[in-house]
């Protein structure tokens, strides 16, 4: 059995769990080792059992946590060339990698991991897709733009894990800078629900047991926002699928395939 659980989704962190046979694994560790650890401790899962951390981009918000992590727990750290020279930049030493290239599928504790490149302001930043025990998992969050290739990684996913990041008309509206809103608003910023759904609705197919909306912003969208926009687009073209809430400061709905 394969289960799911976002732990913190969001611009103060990101952490993701994935249980297979093999074990326990992390996406990103974006929020401080005590609050994994406590995250963790809901579920019934230790700290010290997580096998591995896999990156997606070198920001703050993804790797807060993997300095403790890495050097105090020995947990490995997955991430490409690039992203792994600027964690090491960012936290000034330098964990146990495993390196490996972003576009090149590779198996780690017997699940097929496909690293692929998304549209952000890092170094070299991706999204996964997961293939393990006859289940397809994507997370795919922090990127401006939804390329061919992105539809692509993600068609036949069993869960899905899909930024939505705001309302354009919040971010107009909101109070930060105008530095902000234009990042965020660009082609390397963030999804708007809008762009979520759009994308949602472009690999959806039968399947499609449960969709995660991430990352959603604190100040330019709100949980009951961003449902109800990603639900009407989708039941416009009839499609009818599992939306879940990925929380910045709690455990998200655990979910099992």
């Amino acid at each position: 059995m394969i289960t799911f659980c976002p732990l913190a989704s969001g611009s103060k962190g990101n952490a993701v769990l994935l249980t297979t046979q093999a074990g326990n694994i992390l996406f990103d560790a974006g929020i401080s080792a005590k609050a994994l650890k406590d995250r963790l401790g809901t579920l019934n899962v230790s700290l010290d059992s997580i096998k591995a951390i896999l990156v997606t981009h070198e920001h703050h918000d993804h790797i807060a946590g993997i300095k403790t992590l890495a050097f105090r727990h020995n947990i490995p750290v997955l991430a490409n060339y690039a992203t792994a020279e600027a964690i090491v930049e960012g936290i000034g030493e330098c964990p146990r990698f495993t390196i490996f290239t972003t576009g090149e599928p590779f198996e780690f504790l017997g699940m097929k991991i496909h690293p692929f490149s998304i549209q952000h302001d890092g170094v070299d930043p991706i999204a996964f897709t997961i293939t393990t025990e006859g289940k397809k998992i994507g997370l795919c969050t922090d990127l401006g733009f939804v390329t061919s290739s992105i539809r692509h990684a993600l068609r036949d996913c069993h869960i899905l894990y899909v930024e939505a990041n705001h309302e354009p008309e919040m971010v107009h509206a909101s109070s930060r800078p105008d530095i902000y809103k234009r990042r965020v608003l660009s082609r390397t910023g963030h999804l708007s629900n809008e762009e979520a759904a759009r994308l949602i609705a472009d690999v959806a197919h039968p399947d499609l047991r449960y969709v995660f909306l991430a990352h959603l912003s604190s100040e330019c969208n709100t949980p009951d926002t961003a449902r109800r926009v990603v639900s009407d687009i989708l039941a416009q073209q009839g499609i009818h699928l599992s939306i879940h809430i990925a929380y910045q400061h709690q455990v998200s709905d655990r979910v099992s395939l």
